[in-house]
């Protein structure tokens, strides 16, 4: 891929995994068999190398980048989402894009701390994404929906389809491996 931009930056590369986390925290669960986040995100990052082989985007620091691509990601989620509703009406599906869109707004809209605590918020988010992107799915699944998206281990456990026993163990071996990856890469 590209590079952000004339004027420095990250590669668009290195925030693949993040914005993958991000897609899959946001895809809400009965669609994620349909679409695939890791999907939405590669279309996300097209679109930004795109708009930077155009010159529509010129970079001015990683935490504007994040939140550019953060925009675009939400931008896609949501465009990708109505084409694949747009061929049945669904009452649920449409309920859970509002909901799901909703969510977007409220994240995007965010209070936003000062520019060196962001910096720093979004190093340690870039660095988590590629940290869970190394684990087993089961575990990375079970972390992500008790961490990010605040599920209760017994709803994860109907959601995955195991015991609240299974998923406990899966949420101990992810943190430990979690712990070790970080760890690893300091």
């Amino acid at each position: 891929m590209a590079h952000d931009g004339s004027a420095g930056g990250r590669p668009l590369a290195a925030y693949r995994e993040y914005l993958c986390l991000l897609a899959r925290i946001q895809l809400d669960s009965c669609l994620r068999g349909k679409l695939d986040p890791s999907d939405v995100a590669q279309e996300a990052l097209l679109k930004a190398h795109q708009a930077i082989a155009a010159q529509t985007f010129r970079w001015q620091s990683d935490a504007a980048m994040a939140a550019w691509l953060r925009t675009i990601l939400a931008n896609t989620l949501t465009d990708t989402v109505r084409r694949f509703a747009a061929g049945a009406r669904d009452v649920y599906r449409e309920r859970s894009l509002e909901e799901s869109s909703a969510r977007l707004a409220a994240w995007l809209a965010a209070d936003q701390p000062p520019p060196d605590e962001r910096l720093l918020r979004q190093e340690r988010l870039l660095r988590l994404a590629a940290a869970l992107a190394r684990l087993p799915d089961d575990q990375r699944t079970a972390l992500e929906m008790l961490h990010l998206q605040g599920h209760c281990v017994d709803a994860i456990a109907n959601q995955m389809g195991r015991s609240a026993t299974a998923v406990a163990g899966l949420l101990r071996r992810g943190m430990k491996k979690l712990r070790q990856v970080l760890a690893s890469e300091s």
